[in-house]
Formats: structure tokens, sequence, C-alpha cells
């Protein structure tokens, strides 16, 4: 008990939250967690906006992130009290890469080819596997695997502002704010898949590389492949897609005419 109260008692120091609040130098540094969270960020956003889309109205799509973004910040201010402890959570990471290549795999070799080749439904569908037994609309699917990704996703975005900050107040305010930016990111990820279909095969293949990154970086491999080469990867799928694009809308003016 005495450990739980060491670990959260800054929270709950008015005096702690007094001298950040009024300190120009602490909101110089939270304006860099902010920063830094949106940047290690950008492949959650990807992941979001990909789980988001198999919504089929956009009120769904914006009521599941906001769901998402309360959970993120009581599962953040959680994680910041644990701290260095989070360190030994590396199962937590292979369970996410686990889970991430699954919705790459499930996506194009199932959901894609069933889109191409759609069968003509039943009068009443069967329900398989543990759908039978378990009752979970797909909104709430969607939520949990938003609050799961957070989870993952969250690890290394506190281990790195606790490497810059110590105290747990900064770190809180520079993940609430950045976590809010980085929802705001996956918004205009989903407003720009309605208008290009292709970018959703792209934000698979993002997801599938996501996979291997964070299943590399678990201490028993220990290969950390640089953030910015994500950012170099992203970049480079985007201008393909783009291109695809360009011809699937040339391909289809000239078959209209």
């Amino acid at each position: 008990m005495n450990v739980l109260i060491n670990m959260y008692a800054p929270f709950f120091d008015l005096n702690n939250w007094k001298t950040v609040i009024t300190s120009g130098s602490d909101w110089l540094l939270i304006l860099s967690l902010v920063v830094m969270e949106c940047i290690l960020s950008v492949d959650n956003a990807v992941v979001l906006a990909a789980q988001t889309q198999t919504l089929p109205t956009k009120k769904e799509q914006e009521k599941s992130l906001f769901y998402g973004l309360v959970g993120a910040y009581i599962f953040r201010f959680i994680v910041i009290g644990l701290g260095v402890y989070l360190i030994n959570f590396w199962w937590i990471k292979a369970f996410g890469a686990i889970y991430l290549f699954y919705l790459a795999v499930k996506f194009f070799f199932f959901e894609k080819k069933k889109s191409q080749n759609p069968e003509i439904p039943s009068s009443k569908p069967k329900e398989k596997g543990w759908k039978k037994y378990i009752k979970i609309s797909l909104f709430w699917q969607v939520v949990i695997s938003i609050e799961l990704m957070d989870i993952v996703f969250s690890i290394d975005s506190v281990l790195a502002a606790l490497a810059i900050s110590e105290n747990p107040v900064i770190v809180l305010i520079g993940g609430i704010i950045g976590i809010l930016a980085m929802r705001g990111i996956a918004q205009v990820i989903m407003r720009f898949m309605k208008k290009i279909p292709e970018l959703q095969d792209m934000a698979y293949f993002l997801i599938l590389f996501i996979a291997v990154k964070l299943f590399l970086s678990i201490p028993a491999i220990d290969i950390h492949i640089p953030n910015i080469l994500f950012v170099f990867v992203l970049i480079g799928a985007i201008i393909v897609t783009l291109i695809v694009h360009h011809f699937n809308e040339k391909k289809k003016a000239n078959n209209s005419n």
C-alpha cells in the first residue's frame, strides 16, 4: 500500500501542480513532450484511423475515438505512476505486435477478398467462433481494440517522457495534450481515407510494418528500428498510394467514356 501511495502521491500534491503551471521552463518541457508524443504516436494514429474505418457511420467513428481518448487518459495516469516498472512489461509489446500482424493478415487475406467477391447473404447469417457465445457489437470491438493499442503504444511514449522529466505532473500534462493532438491526426487520416480509398491498403501495410518494428524491439531480440525510418516509410507509402490512386481514377475515367 505504501508503494502505491509513494508512486501516485505527486499527482495529488497541489504545490507540485502550482509550481509546474506557473513555471515557464516546465511549460517548455511540456511543449517538447507534446511534440515527442505526436512523433512517437504517428504509427498509433495510423492504426486508430484504420480501425475506426470498420464502423459504418461517422458518428460511431468519432464516438469510438472519444471513448478511446477517455481510456487513454486513465491508462496514461496509471502508467506514469508505475514509471520505471514499465521496462519489465516487454510482453505487452509482443502481444501488441502479434495483434497488429493479425489485423493486417485478416484485412489482406480475408476482408479484402470478401469485399472483391461479396457473397449473397442468407436470410439469417450464422455466427461463427466465439461470437456464438460472447455478444459484442462492432462498435465495442473497435473501442476495445483502440484501448489495447493505446496500452501498447503508450509504453515507449511514457518511458521517453520520463527520461526528459522525472516530475510525473509534467509528464501527465504533456501526455494529455499529446494524446489529444494525436487523436486529431487520426481524424485527419480518416477524412483522407474517405476521399482516397487506396489509403486503407496503405494503412494496413503500415500496420504490418509497425508489427515487425514492435516485435523486433522486445528484449529477446533488441533490434530498434529508428522512428525516422518509419517516417521515411510513411512518406514513401503515401507517394506510392497517391500514384496508384491517380492511375485508378484515370482508368475509371477512360472506362466511363
